[in-house]
């Protein structure tokens, strides 16, 4: 909010130097306001001075010395003297900015009386987004890189709703093609095996122990009336819907909801993935080859054709994916986020190529692909007990560490980062365990603001609060970061990257937690005491919001 105002400002001194005669209006809206990597270098810079110079080099040939820029741009901002302390010149052109404490001060005036809502934007911008995340075929439980993929996905949604989109969740689920009839047949060989009936399990058939559970379900059910079906459609449909509830059961405990499950077979009875191929072949885009059918691809840039339709008359995933995005288009969303797991590196171009070849604006889809996790312990990757499958659930894992611990782990790193989750560091109940770092923070802050009230301490109205006296340089630090947040949330959302609220708050909870020792929040100053407890009770909003935001609990007592 501070960065806007000064950007502001910067504005008026470009459009009144454009007036002045100082400099062309060739730089307009090109110049930006940073950060500084270091704190000598001010609160927040410029390069302003060196993007007019080299505009106006372009534009007339002339060669404008940056430092020269830059001090004109410090007279123009001698009139808005109301939030700069000091300015400077630095380097080659860089105006280095200094804000006034008083301006920091006054933040605790802005993030106490919006409570709740700060962070949020106030009024949705009209644009809506489309989600979608996790998209596990139903043929086994949820494992670990699904709970990533899942994690990722609830929080990316819940920033962009925080941001002021309309953001609906989707999950796409595969319930038609080869998978599905492999699972049906595994469930099939199963019943039949615990009947005592002699069987034949499918080559690559599904191993895993949950395939016994549902198979147990199915003779409970209807005993041993299948025993002679051949089709195994029965069977399919128990593992389907079986497994559904298992993995809607996961995602609960994860806290996470869908608006709408999607599913592939709806594609091919409503007559989409027909529709997609004859539009293609109209616009002399597939052929036929070797028995299959080929899209041309690399008329949209990739090195080779792909086969949409194998010899065998199977459609390849590309082509329902092909469908499944049209449709989506044809919903009417701005804006659509995918997020896969890296192995769908392959097959993104060639759906993008589908969606431009039937004349949809493929630059509406963004795909966030994140990579895989590993599970470590005394530094050795390991195995959980995987009963219920030959991977290690999501299950297992909550079983282990908890939703919190699970949802900040997984986004401690970007999404295109591996992932090595420290079993050891995150059932710790130390400082050293990040969730706890920060949930901590929390709850210590509660625990002052509740102990204030037992002494009498009287923390006063916010409007007579003394907010002067907050000038220690780790109460400005902390004032500088709560000014930050809403900025940081606007800016995580629209990219699409959870990791920089979970940065921030391991940032400023360690800012606290060096503050709390060293400096008392309750004294014997008793208007210092109303001061910082108003610092503490904003900064309490700050880690509420920010946990609340990644779908964690902030405790009040730890």
């Amino acid at each position: 909010m501070i960065k806007k105002r000064l950007q502001e400002r910067l504005d008026q001194c470009f459009a009144e130097g454009c007036q002045k005669g100082f400099w062309s209006d060739a730089a307009s809206g090109c110049y930006a306001v940073e950060e500084p990597k270091h704190e000598n270098q001010g609160d927040f810079s410029t390069n302003m001075a060196m993007v007019i110079a080299g505009r106006e080099k372009k534009a007339t040939g002339k060669k404008v010395n940056p430092r020269e820029i830059a001090g004109h741009l410090i007279e123009l901002l001698d009139q808005h003297s109301d939030i700069l302390e000091q300015v400077e010149i630095a380097g080659p052109g860089f105006v280095n900015f200094f804000i006034k404490p008083s301006v920091w001060q006054s933040v605790v005036k802005l993030v106490c009386p919006a409570d709740e809502s700060y962070g949020l934007v106030a009024e949705k911008n009209g644009k809506r987004v489309l989600v979608e995340f996790v998209s596990a075929n139903p043929t086994g439980p949820l494992s670990v890189g699904h709970g990533r993929q899942a994690i990722l996905g609830d929080c990316i949604a819940r920033l962009l709703d925080a941001a002021g989109y309309e953001v609906d969740r989707e999950y796409y689920y595969n319930d038609a093609g080869r998978q599905m009839r492999v699972l049906g047949e595994s469930t099939r060989s199963r019943y039949l095996e615990l009947l005592g009936v002699p069987f034949e399990f499918p080559e690559d058939g599904y191993q895993g122990e949950y395939i016994y559970d549902i198979a147990r379900e199915l003779i409970e059910e209807k005993g041993d009336s299948l025993r002679d079906v051949e089709d195994v459609a029965p069977f399919k449909k128990k593992a389907e819907r079986s497994i559904f509830k298992d993995i809607t059961g996961t995602l609960t405990r994860l806290g996470i909801t869908f608006d709408k499950y999607y599913n592939e077979q709806s594609l091919y009875e409503d007559g989409h993935i027909d529709d997609v191929v004859a539009r293609l072949r109209d616009k002399g885009l597939v052929y036929e080859q070797d028995g299959a059918v080929w899209f041309k691809t690399t008329e949209f840039g990739q090195e080779q054709d792909r086969v949409i339709i194998k010899s065998s008359g199977e459609p390849t995933y590309r082509l329902p994916d092909i469908a499944y995005h049209r449709e989506k288009f044809k919903r009417g969303y701005d804006w659509m986020v995918d997020i896969f797991g890296a192995d769908h590196i392959a097959t993104v171009p060639d759906v993008m190529a589908g969606i431009r070849a039937l004349g949809y604006d493929d630059s509406k889809v963004t795909v966030v692909l994140h990579q895989f996790v590993t599970l470590m312990r005394q530094g050795r990757q390991v195995k959980m007990s995987t009963r219920k499958a030959n991977f290690v659930t999501v299950d297992e894992l909550l079983d282990e560490v908890g939703p919190d611990v699970m949802r900040f782990f997984f986004l401690m790193r970007k999404a295109d980062s591996q992932l090595e989750f420290d079993l050891d560091l995150a059932t710790s109940q130390s400082q050293e365990n990040p969730v706890y770092y920060v949930q901590y923070g929390h709850a210590r802050l509660s625990s002052i603001l509740k102990m204030a009230e037992g002494k009498g301490a009287q923390q006063g109205t916010l409007d007579d609060a003394p907010l002067h006296l907050l000038v220690e340089p780790e109460e400005l630090r902390i004032l500088k970061g709560i000014a930050a947040y809403p900025s940081l949330v606007m800016h995580a959302a629209n990219d699409l990257a959870p990791h920089r609220i979970v940065f921030f708050l391991q940032e400023i909870a360690g800012l606290f937690h060096s503050y709390y020792n060293k400096h008392r929040f309750i004294s014997d100053d008793a208007d210092l005491t109303r001061a910082r407890l108003w610092l503490g009770h904003g900064l309490r909003i700050v880690l509420r919001n920010g946990l609340l935001l990644l779908g964690m609990t902030a405790p009040e007592k730890m």
